[in-house]
């Protein structure tokens, strides 16, 4: 038996289980897989194993396929709503550290189990344009490390068939030797970024806030887009600001269930 919490923000859903509450020897890809099976496990698009460290915490996850990542935007969000939920101060803030860098967040504000927070979460590295062959086409597409591997490709969105065509060839091109996260991104306005999300290790995701952050980044360095915009994923919009300090997102999370994993 496992206690598991399961948050999601913008539709991108995770589950929470304590690093501690798991035996010794059990087969974490596994695990993840199973539990995040959507028909005969609870589902979600990844599991997180946490521990609470004072007034910090500290996070692993494991994508649906059982591959580990380093950071998910959306993920530390969700985390943070949950140990901040018996929190009533107003300015409440945590510390993550995770296998993508340290993150801050900072609540902002509350609606009932909805809680939204601004996140620090680090700067771009490795920020380049590049142009591969993927499915037959050639592309261009803007790469980085976001604390995970980005890949955006700037323009028109793609229709569901060429979505789903180029989005697992680009993840596993020969040029992300860790697989990549991609996003397709269109500059609607300088503040507007709309975006698709082919998430590495899951397939089409309804958000993504390290995807939301990289889009903007790409879209701000190589198209027109400004450095604090919106970026609208089909879950939902969510603020990007690309300061010199750090990359900011902001957007919110909720805690919807909480239960015991019986097998």
């Amino acid at each position: 038996m496992i206690r598991f919490a399961k948050a999601h923000a913008y539709g991108n859903d995770f589950l929470y289980v304590r690093t501690a509450d798991i035996a010794p020897g059990v087969a974490l890809d596994a695990l993840a897989r199973e539990l995040c099976e959507r028909h005969t496990g609870i589902g979600a698009d990844g599991l997180i194993l946490y521990e609470r460290t004072g007034d910090a915490a500290s996070m692993r996850l494991l994508n649906a396929d059982g591959s580990w990542s380093e950071v998910s935007g959306n993920g530390v969000r969700g985390l943070a709503a949950l140990l901040l939920r018996d929190d009533d101060r107003s300015d409440a803030a945590i510390t993550i550290h995770t296998d993508g860098g340290v993150k801050q967040l900072a609540r902002t504000a509350r609606d009932g189990a909805r809680q939204t927070f601004r996140a620090a979460m680090g700067l771009p590295a490795e920020l380049r344009q590049v142009t591969v062959t993927a499915a037959g086409e050639s592309i261009q597409l803007a790469v980085m490390n976001f604390g995970n591997p980005q890949c955006v490709a700037l323009g028109p969105l793609p229709d569901e068939a060429r979505f789903n065509r180029l989005g697992p060839a680009l993840e596993h091109h020969a040029i992300f030797p860790a697989r990549s996260n991609v996003e397709f991104a269109h500059v609607e306005s300088p503040e507007s970024v709309r975006i698709m999300i082919w998430e590495r290790g899951v397939g089409p995701t309804t958000s993504s806030g390290t995807g939301s952050c990289a889009s903007l980044i790409a879209a701000a360095a190589f198209g027109g887009a400004a450095r604090d915009a919106t970026v609208i994923a089909p879950g939902g919009g969510q603020r990007v600001e690309w300061r010199d300090d750090s990359v900011y997102l902001t957007g919110w999370a909720e805690v919807v269930v909480e239960g015991e994993w019986l097998r």
